[in-house]
């Protein structure tokens, strides 16, 4: 029922939360209580995961402001964060605003509490979509909440009961207002970069609920009227949970241990992070022309293609098509408004970062999927134009440089020879030109382009991209079986180890994993790469001995030249993206139990329901949408092709609910850890004979069963006229029947 005063948005909100979750989530399988917000607190090396309260691609994302979970005090906490692990905007702490020890601490996707340990202040968070509400105990009753600029900006004082600000980032501002639940003494002062204000009151309990904008200090005061319109902690904080549970509650999975549940909603929790709708009453403010900009479609920032287009928008795809589309569509929005169709994009614009044009795969896999709902042609136009007319550099936006034009006459990214100096002012003196990731990824680029270049009838193009799709096999080394370096005179780069070489990180000649991962970073034409290897019996070794080759030095020596390749068995690295679909190549060489086995062995080995659970970088969802889908029993291992691989499940039984009121449904008899190996697999009641099926079997709903066991079945999926399709002449038209 709702509440006297509330307006139409708030009563929307929170009685779609609640009503919503009730219709698809009925509480006796409510998931978000299965969702810990700590897994992944403490990094194995780089950035740690945080417990971030928000609602599913909402604006408003807090958290603790600490190094990681292992850290005694917390320093204040953000009213907002710009991108994922970006910068944070405004601050709040209670107390005399000094980092403070603490103890007791709850996380939940929808709350977060914790007491501090001297002052036993407690501080409670819940929130909406562009709102947030603390909730404070002081036992002395004498209360104190410091806000302030996080940022360079300003603060305002509002009567004795509100506070205003702004913050400028990254060439566009972000604003706040707040309000407290009883009148306090508010005291303005001057801070490092801005201004803070101390609110003071003789109570034991204080709350403070405020709103974001990037639009203006009067929309942030919209946004609070409209989601939060009176008091009541509870309140939203039962809306919260019941919206999370509507969003868990998609997929519904049964058997399985406790942990296994912990580790797969959690990891769906992450995968609900991003992209952010940024949309204020039908309204955004743009970072990619500085303009506001009024539209009938929620307009969504902060993606990192890179890390995002291999599993969470192939996931996302998967679950939300609609939301996909206003996702791909808000994209072509700022390819519009900036000239420049992204694959980093921020609230703040576009940033240029890691390598590649994955805006191409991550389109052409939702179109092929059936999301149409998006102008194919304008981002056809972008995705054409970031190809050729733009740089393919590392970590840099703009016009073509002479490495390009080098690029696109004879096919490769060429390297510089040990001791030679960078002679091309464009490349970044860090990240180097790294030439075979460069070269490995933007022939898997240009293959999606062309299949859109197909749809649109532009024939030349498809010609063009689909010869430059075959450009990877300019840096086959055949005598060393590898992905090798070349220099622009055609002559292979030595000395060189492709374990070891190539400077921090590897940059001068790959990119943040050595040798060993982009070997097999070919993923839309895998046929093509197996070929090359001499056949399936050598690539099949190659594989082997992918997983089994020693580091050849102390992992530690090893990690200080690859911070981000982490989590290794043999050369294999868990802990990075490229390596996401490297075991499923045993389902194209005739020996499928092996990807089931080492799939199974990863999962349990590298995501534990722990603080260290996360073997790499999260990356918004990059690395939890493995997981996802991981145990669910099957994954995209070609973003661009409608199928999927089948892998061994970890539950007995998986429900998806799709958006277009069909359900998917996985079962696995007799699964365990043992029985790992699938001895048979029935798809709708037919008896399938291969390990992979197709985007359209899933949305038009039905039953994948599979009969698990603890010995290989060495027949099923072995025979090639049964691999998955992988060869660069595949047709993703031809799938989509």
């Amino acid at each position: 029922m709702p509440v006297a005063g509330m307006n139409t948005r708030a009563v929307a909100w929170m009685g779609m939360a609640l009503a919503g979750a009730a219709i698809m989530t009925p509480p006796a399988l409510a998931q978000v209580q299965y969702v810990d917000p700590a897994i992944g607190n403490v990094s194995i090396l780089l950035v740690p995961t945080r417990p971030t309260v928000d609602m599913p691609n909402s604006m408003v994302r807090v958290y603790p402001m600490r190094a990681d979970a292992t850290d005694g005090q917390i320093a204040s906490f953000p009213l907002t964060i710009s991108s994922h692990r970006a910068l944070e905007l405004f601050s709040l702490m209670p107390g005399d605003g000094k980092p403070a020890d603490y103890d007791q601490e709850v996380t939940r996707p929808y709350y977060y509490s914790t007491r501090f340990d001297e002052s036993l202040i407690r501080t409670e968070f819940t929130a909406t979509e562009r709102c947030g509400y603390f909730r404070f105990g002081f036992p002395e009753g004498q209360a104190r909440v410091l806000i302030g600029n996080r940022q360079t900006g300003a603060m305002e004082t509002l009567g004795d009961r509100a506070v205003s600000g702004e913050e400028r980032f990254q060439g566009m501002k972000a604003y706040m207002y707040g309000e407290f639940s009883r009148p306090v003494a508010l005291k303005m002062e001057p801070a490092l970069g801005g201004q803070r204000v101390t609110a003071a009151a003789e109570t034991h309990e204080l709350e403070f609920r405020y709103g974001i904008s990037f639009i203006s200090v009067e929309q942030a005061q919209r946004n609070l009227r409209e989601e939060i319109p009176e008091w009541g902690f509870e309140r939203v904080k039962a809306a919260g949970k019941a919206r999370w549970n509507q969003r868990l509650g998609q997929i519904e999975v049964e058997g399985g241990t406790e942990a296994q549940k912990r580790v797969f909603y959690t990891a769906l929790y992450r995968c609900s992070e991003r992209m952010i709708d940024i949309t204020e009453d039908g309204r955004y403010y743009s970072g990619f022309d500085h303009q506001v900009h009024t539209d009938n479609r929620p307009f969504y920032v902060d993606n990192w293609l890179w890390d995002t287009f291999r599993a969470l928008e192939p996931l996302e795809t998967l679950l939300d098509p609609r939301r996909e589309a206003d996702k791909i569509q808000s994209v072509v929005r700022m390819y519009e408004q900036s000239g420049t169709l992204p694959t980093f994009n921020t609230v703040a614009g576009n940033m240029a970062a890691m390598n590649g044009n994955h805006a191409a795969p991550w389109i052409a896999d939702a179109w092929f999927k059936g999301v149409r709902n998006f102008d194919l042609e304008k981002a056809y136009e972008g995705l054409r134009k970031r190809s050729l007319e733009t740089t393919l550099l590392p970590w840099r936006l703009g016009p073509k440089t002479p490495l390009d034009d080098f690029y696109n006459q004879h096919g490769y990214m060429p390297a510089l020879r040990p001791g030679e100096k960078e002679t091309v002012p464009q490349v970044d003196k860090f990240e180097k030109r790294q030439p075979v990731p460069v070269t490995l990824g933007n022939s898997m680029d240009d293959w999606n382009i062309a299949h859109l270049a197909e749809v649109l009838h532009k024939t030349a193009d498809e010609k063009l991209f689909m010869k430059r799709a075959a450009n990877y096999k300019n840096l086959f080394r055949a005598s060393k079986a590898m992905m090798w370096p070349k220099d622009a005179g055609g002559k292979w780069i030595e000395p060189m180890d492709p374990a070891w070489d190539g400077g921090l990180g590897g940059r001068d000649y790959y990119d943040e994993n050595n040798g060993y991962t982009y070997q097999w970073d070919v993923n839309h034409d895998y046929s093509g790469l197996i070929a090359l290897m001499g056949g399936r019996a050598k690539a099949e070794a190659n594989l082997d001995e992918l997983f089994r080759r020693s580091l050849g030095r102390p992992r530690y020596v090893f990690q200080a030249r690859f911070p981000d390749s982490t989590s290794m068995v043999g050369e294999f690295s868990m802990g990075n993206e490229p390596s996401f679909a490297i075991p499923f190549i045993y389902d194209r060489l005739g020996a499928p139990w092996k990807t089931q086995k080492r799939i199974r062995m990863l999962i349990e080995t590298f995501f534990p329901d722990t603080l260290q659970g996360i073997p790499g970088d999260e990356d918004g969802g990059g690395m939890s949408a493995f997981v996802v889908f991981s145990m669910m029993g099957f994954y995209p291992v070609t973003p661009g092709l409608p199928v999927y691989d089948i892998v061994s499940p970890v539950f007995d039984k998986v429900t998806i609910h799709l958006k277009n009121g069909k359900d998917f449904v996985v079962t696995a008899r007799n699964t365990s850890r043992q029985n790992k190996y699938i001895q048979s697999i029935r798809l709708n009641g037919k008896p399938l004979d291969r390990v992979w099926f197709r985007h359209v079997d899933l949305v038009n709903g039905g039953v994948l069963e599979l009969t698990m066991g603890n010995t290989p079945n060495l027949r099923l999926g072995a025979e090639p006229d049964t691999f998955p399709p992988d060869a660069i002449t595949a047709r993703p038209e031809d799938e989509e029947r």
